[in-house]
C-alpha cells in the first residue's frame, strides 16, 4: 500500500514538475523576453532604415552622375544610350523600392477608445492611440495595465505588427538590392558590349 502511495506520489510530482514547465515562467522572465524582442526588433528596424536610406543615397549619386555626365555626350557618342539607360532604369528601380521601405507608415484609418477595447486595435501603436484624446489615452492605458493578461496579449500583438512591418521593409529592400545588382552588371556588360562591338567596326 505505501509503495502504491509513493509511486503516486512521485507520478504527481513529476506532472507538477510538467506543468510547471509548460505554464508561463515568472513576471520577471516575461518581462525580460519582452524587452529582449523589442530591443531585437527596433535594432532590425533601425538596420533596416540605415540600408534604405544607404541604398536611396548611392542609386541618387549614380542617378546625378550618369544625367551630369553622360547625357551631354550622347549626341557626339550615341553608343552611350544603351549602358546608360539600363543603369538609369535599373538604380529607379532600386531607388523606389528603397523608398517605398523607408517611407514611414501611418494609418489614416480613425480608431476609437471602443475599437480598442474590442482588439481592432493596438494602444502601444501610436498610430492607433494618436487618434483618441488624452483622456481617453489615459482611461485605455488604465484599463490595460489593470488585467496583466491582457497587457501581455497586448504586448504580442504588438511585437507581431513590429515583425509584420520588418517582414515588408526586409522584402522591399531585398528588390531593392536586387535591382541594383542587376543594374550593375548589365550596364557594365553593355558597356563593354557596345565598347567592343565599336572596336570592331572600326577600319583597321
Amino acid at each position: 500500500m505505501n509503495e502504491k502511495i509513493d509511486k503516486a506520489e512521485d507520478e504527481l510530482k513529476k506532472l507538477a514538475k510538467a506543468a510547471k514547465k509548460k505554464g508561463p515562467g515568472t513576471a520577471r522572465g516575461i518581462e525580460t523576453l519582452f524587452r529582449s524582442a523589442y530591443r531585437v526588433q527596433m535594432d532590425l528596424t533601425g538596420l533596416a532604415d540605415n540600408k534604405a536610406n544607404m541604398m536611396i543615397s548611392i542609386n541618387g549619386i549614380i542617378i546625378s552622375i550618369i544625367i551630369a555626365a553622360v547625357a551631354p555626350k550622347l549626341d557626339s557618342n550615341p553608343w552611350l544610350l544603351i549602358p546608360a539607360t539600363v543603369i538609369l532604369g535599373g538604380t529607379l528601380v532600386s531607388i523606389i523600392f528603397a523608398i517605398i521601405a523607408a517611407r514611414p507608415r501611418v494609418s489614416s484609418t480613425h480608431i476609437a477608445l471602443e475599437d480598442l477595447e474590442h482588439s481592432k486595435g493596438n494602444i502601444l501603436f501610436f498610430g492607433d492611440f494618436a487618434t483618441l484624446t488624452g483622456d481617453e489615452f489615459t482611461r485605455g492605458m488604465m484599463d490595460l495595465i489593470s488585467d496583466k493578461g491582457v497587457v501581455y496579449e497586448t504586448m504580442i500583438h504588438n511585437l507581431y505588427g513590429l515583425g509584420s512591418v520588418l517582414r515588408k521593409k526586409f522584402a522591399l529592400l531585398q528588390a531593392a538590392y536586387t535591382a541594383f545588382m542587376i543594374a550593375l552588371v548589365l550596364g557594365v556588360t553593355s558597356f563593354i558590349g557596345v565598347f567592343i562591338w565599336i572596336l570592331q567596326q572600326a577600319p583597321a
